[in-house]
């Protein structure tokens, strides 16, 4: 597991190890039922402490990302497709916010910003 963490982002630690599990399992880079590293492993692995390990995957757990067998470690859970189309509105939410920062920054109106997004969406339906 390839974990990207910051020091120096105001995100905090468990946050950023959650996203980066979160992401490794919608990308299949971690398959269902895989184990994950045990916490104590990866707090060695990657020197962040125990505690912050283990709040990054509870969450994961609350989630529903990761399930916990007692005595046996973390593995990654089943997917689940409602899960999975709620991270990918979140997704879209912020490109789409991208999007309209970025069109307000450029003078681009509201009714042309639409107008492309329909545009858009009915040539891709034509395809």
């Amino acid at each position: 597991m390839k974990l990207i963490i910051s020091n120096s982002s105001p995100i905090p630690i468990y946050e950023q190890i959650k996203t980066e599990i979160i992401k490794e399992i919608m990308n299949d880079e971690l398959k269902e039922n895989e184990p994950l590293p045990s916490i104590r492993g990866l707090a060695s692995d990657t020197r962040i402490s125990i505690m912050t390990i283990k709040k990054a995957y509870d969450e994961l757990e609350r989630e529903g990302y990761i399930t916990t067998r007692h005595g046996k470690g973390s593995f990654v859970a089943p997917k689940n497709t409602e899960l999975i189309k709620e991270q990918a509105k979140k997704d879209i939410e912020e490109s789409m916010l991208h999007i309209i920062e970025k069109s307000y920054k450029f003078g681009i109106e509201k009714k042309d910003l639409l107008e492309l997004f329909k545009y858009l969406l009915e040539s891709e339906e034509n395809e």
